[in-house]
């Protein structure tokens, strides 16, 4: 039997490559659906609108001064819900939360490069729409590259800055490079309509323990975090391409840090596996009368480990900023301060 010429054989190879194309039609087709199903399973809570052609989903709710609240990469605005931050800071507080471009029910319109400064510039519309006056900004891990850019274009509408497990200045980002592919068109799409979800499935559960190290992670995020949400096509390329952005975007921002001149408070936890509390410590130099905040103990998600914390230092910024206070559509009148919700 003539195996290297069966090898050879161009009918063999064809075979092969249609088996394989039916394989990656198969999967697609699957995660497809799978994306469907799981938009139906959580659908938006909250309501749209539209800036510049992007239809963005957000909650606004509850009185006092406003507070927006800007998250990380791999969740979605509701991580705040999850880590009961936006619950607490209802009682005194205009509570804004977005889902960023492509993440959670927020359109991501390709061919645009969707960096930290054009989303700040995104949500400051949005604001402006909606009749926020200079809140509060809260950002969390990539969510804090936005906060960063949002309060440097416009620093005369952003009253204060709390910044949680923020990445600040370029290192080297060995991450950076795992989800370069994805972010590569067609190739990135051929992607994350196929193997990219199964990959994250498989993964999901290593990367929950690492976002909480050396702290476990919560039961409320073990029961309310949609993996099926987040290994969506479409929210995959907004991961893969945040990824790929974030060492870009720390080299664009870190020159604008020292001119800020509104409340800042910078918090991390002292043993966060994904970005070094060490780079907290370098932007609390880098920021003239910033304060700093190290939790001993917790990790990236220091949000839902050290919530009474991060709760009282957003309460803490907002009476630094200007006293303006707002209220959200439909909202109670707001509750005087040192109410149930408050936090001492």
């Amino acid at each position: 039997m003539d195996l290297l010429g069966s090898a050879q054989d161009p009918w063999t190879w064809q075979g092969v490559l249609l088996a394989v194309a039916v394989i990656l039609v198969i999967l697609a087709a699957l995660n497809t659906a799978a994306a469907q199903w799981a938009e139906r399973r959580h659908p938006p809570k909250g309501a749209f609108i539209e800036v510049d052609g992007v239809r963005l989903h957000y909650s606004d709710r509850g009185s006092g001064r406003p507070v927006v609240l800007i998250h990380g990469n791999a969740v979605t605005g509701d991580d705040y819900n999850t880590s009961d931050v936006a619950e607490r800071l209802l009682g005194t507080c205009r509570v804004v939360i977005f889902d960023r471009p492509g993440f959670g029910h927020s359109d991501r319109p390709r061919w645009r490069p969707w960096e930290a400064f054009e989303q700040a510039e995104l949500l400051h519309k949005a604001l402006v729409q909606l009749g926020v006056q200079r809140p509060v900004v809260v950002g969390h891990s990539w969510g804090t590259l936005v906060a960063l850019a949002l309060a440097i274009r416009h620093p005369s509408d952003t009253a204060g800055l709390v910044l949680l497990a923020g990445y600040y200045f370029p290192t080297l980002r060995l991450d950076a490079l795992m989800v370069a592919p994805g972010a590569i068109p067609v190739l990135g799409d051929i992607l994350r309509y196929t193997v990219s979800p199964i990959f994250g499935w498989l993964t999901m559960p290593l990367t929950k323990r690492v976002m909480f190290a050396p702290a476990p992670v919560t039961s409320r995020f073990q029961a309310e975090y949609s993996t099926a949400m987040a290994m969506r096509p479409s929210q995959i390329r907004a991961m893969c391409m945040e990824g790929t952005w974030m060492v870009p975007d720390a080299m664009r921002l870190q020159g604008h840090y020292g001119a800020l001149a509104m409340p800042v408070t910078i918090m991390a936890g002292d043993g966060d596996k994904i970005v070094s509390h060490r780079l907290s410590e370098r932007l609390a130099a880098a920021i003239p009368g910033s304060t700093l905040h190290i939790i001993s103990g917790a990790g990236h998600m220091v949000h839902h480990v050290a919530t009474d914390r991060v709760v009282a230092a957003i309460l803490t910024t907002e009476s630094a900023a200007d006293p303006i206070a707002s209220q959200a559509p439909g909202s109670k009148a707001p509750m005087a301060r040192g109410g149930a919700n408050a936090v001492a």
